[in-house]
């Protein structure tokens, strides 16, 4: 459940767009980006402002493979399993980040809500095999040992923004 703030948020960034639904997409990636994910009541609120139906918005929501309505964590981890990151032993990559994080091909996401881990088709950097994703940042030609650094020092930043 949304609380106040949220819907001011919600609020502010539809007003960004002059709350015109021919920006619903656009309006939901916003969203997204203040919440890692589309909430529901976020959803039906947006349809309401809009003047549109709930049924569009969630169409949009569930066609785009971008959108998420599943809570994601704080760092978004994408493996590449591509054909040249897979050549190149991107599943040993997955294989520790789900040791490492202690999560399975059915949980995606840590607990604490600090890490989500997802394999795409392909994430275009072929050259840098294998690759991953935290967020936006590519980290080219990993290993196990160089994965179990990056999570190591994501743990780390994330105690010292604490």
């Amino acid at each position: 459940m949304l609380n106040t703030k949220s819907y001011d948020k919600i609020d502010t960034i539809l007003s960004s767009y002059q709350s015109d639904p021919r920006y619903l997409i656009a309006i939901m990636q916003d969203v997204q980006k203040e919440y890692r994910y589309l909430p529901q009541d976020a959803l039906d609120y947006l349809a309401d402002q809009l003047a549109i139906s709930v049924a569009k918005v969630y169409g949009v929501a569930t066609f785009y493979e971008n959108f998420s309505l599943e809570a994601k964590g704080k760092y978004v981890i994408r493996v590449c399993d591509g054909t040249a990151c897979h050549v190149r032993k991107s599943q040993g990559i997955l294989k520790t980040l789900q040791e490492e994080l202690s999560l399975t091909d059915k949980t995606a996401t840590t607990p604490d809500m600090l890490f989500t881990v997802e394999t795409v088709a392909c994430l275009g950097a072929c050259g840098l095999a294998p690759v991953c994703t935290v967020n936006d940042d590519v980290y080219p030609a990993m290993t196990p040992e160089s994965t179990r650094d990056l999570i190591r020092r994501l743990k780390e930043e994330n105690t010292d923004e604490a």
